[in-house]
């Protein structure tokens, strides 16, 4: 059960923050994000070995997209195409009200039902397949979170309803903060939380080897300021005993 959290404030300098706790099998082979894809050399993101897909992406337009489970959808089906495509395709996209209504046009039962989210500076869209249609909702401002249930469905997942919470009292992470290098103290703290059960709790170690193998942070600027790039923090681990690094996009 993967965990997005979006903050999107449309008139800020930095109008999206994305954090992002990838949970999967700890034995299942990925690369850190990098320009994996000859055909796709627009596009920065994680690669999954096994499927040759991504689950976190940005493209060179400013344009992010990820993908999630939804409950008791975890691993791939023969049958099926990898979930791990749409975010790829939706990164060959510019902008991203053109990509989320793109994916609304996909068959949704050549996949497993996923959540999706897609962002640029203009807008964010959760994208909700349960296999049979794929729905897009615009997100207001503000701080919202989706795991393989509905966005900030508290009722449904007690991961949300713990932490959504706490995500909006945390100072939100200041990117231009300390000459440039940037505060995520708040949300990265938030991010490495352990404790509990594992369908409440952050940062997933079960006995079964599933578990949180990587964590992300991001920023997309304001289109008023050209010359800034988006920045990408990844923990190429659990992000309770790994350490950001920025990705050179």
């Amino acid at each position: 059960m993967c965990t997005v959290v979006v903050l999107y404030r449309p008139d800020h300098a930095w109008p999206v923050i994305v954090a992002a706790n990838r949970d999967e099998m700890r034995d299942r082979p990925w690369d850190a994000p990098g320009r994996h894809w000859p055909d796709r050399d627009h596009v920065i993101a994680g690669r999954d070995r096994l499927a040759g897909g991504t689950w976190l992406g940005i493209n060179d337009d400013g344009m992010l997209a990820c993908v999630l489970n939804r409950m008791n959808t975890l691993g791939p089906d023969p049958e099926k195409r990898s979930r791990g495509e749409l975010p790829l395709e939706a990164l060959d996209h510019a902008e991203a009200h053109e990509a989320a209504h793109s994916m609304v046009a996909i068959d949704p039962d050549a996949y497993r039902p996923f959540n999706m989210i897609i962002a640029d500076a203009r807008g964010v869209f959760w994208l909700r397949s349960d296999g049979a249609h794929v729905s897009c909702h615009e997100l207001g401002a503000g701080v919202s979170m989706v795991t393989a249930h509905d966005l900030n469905d508290t009722g449904g997942s007690t991961r949300i309803r713990r932490h959504l919470p706490r995500f909006r009292a945390a100072p939100a992470p200041d990117p231009d903060a300390n000459n440039g290098a940037g505060d995520w103290f708040g949300w990265e703290a938030l991010l490495a939380d352990g404790k509990g059960a594992p369908e409440e709790t952050m940062c997933i170690a079960r006995d079964d080897g599933f578990g949180t193998v990587s964590s992300s942070l991001c920023a997309l600027p304001s289109l008023e300021y050209p010359h800034r790039q988006p920045i990408w923090r990844f923990a190429p681990g659990p992000p309770s005993q790994n350490r950001y690094q920025p990705i050179d996009l």
